[in-house]
């Protein structure tokens, strides 16, 4: 464990998961409203639920009796996140990424060389985990997943998905069902007490 982790080291540690490495994450520079926690929330929304307030930069998973676990996360930039409703109908241990054609078109340097995608593994952009948004039986193309780059949660940065810190989306990944409801609000709606 890294000397300067703070208080939620352990939440944050090392960790090897199949096969992979996790590289402990130094939080000591991360706003510690964006760590892992939980919290007073109030919603009507039943547990299980997940709860993205993309204003606040906050994903909650519903407890229920008042309480919510907390992710700090990064999301799309204005004018390319998700909003409304969707469900999780599936979820992926170390998952294959593309890039989409939107993103090829508006970088092609940057994304053109990946159009045949990325095989799973510590230097993919979708980190150890991916939850599939979908509506209905249409794949909304918006994910829930990890991030190479824990310093941009708190920021918009991603090309429309939610992403989380490594260490986050494996826990929130081992929370969730599959048939889970998604609610991203835009514009903040903040029921934290």
């Amino acid at each position: 464990m890294s000397a300067g982790l703070g208080g939620s080291s352990s939440k944050y540690a090392e960790v090897i998961d199949g096969g992979h490495t996790l590289p402990a994450i130094d939080v000591s520079g991360i706003d510690p409203a964006m760590l892992r926690q939980r919290v007073d929330y109030r919603t009507r929304e039943p547990a299980g639920t997940v709860v993205v307030d993309t204003a606040a930069r906050h994903l909650y998973l519903v407890e229920g009796d008042g309480k919510a676990m907390r992710y700090g996360i990064g999301v799309g930039k204005a004018g390319l996140a998700f909003a409304g409703s969707a469900t999780i109908k599936r979820k992926a241990e170390w998952p294959h990424w593309s890039p989409t054609e939107n993103m090829m078109n508006r970088e092609p340097a940057r994304y053109r060389h990946l159009a045949s995608g990325m095989a799973g593994g510590i230097e993919n952009p979708l980190g150890p985990r991916a939850m599939y948004l979908y509506q209905g039986d249409r794949d909304t193309m918006f994910r829930i997943h990890g991030t190479t780059e824990p310093e941009t949660i708190g920021t918009a940065v991603s090309s429309g998905c939610i992403r989380l810190m490594n260490q986050d989306v494996v826990d929130l990944y081992n929370r969730v069902k599959i048939g889970s409801r998604v609610v991203v609000i835009q514009g903040g709606r903040a029921a934290e007490s």
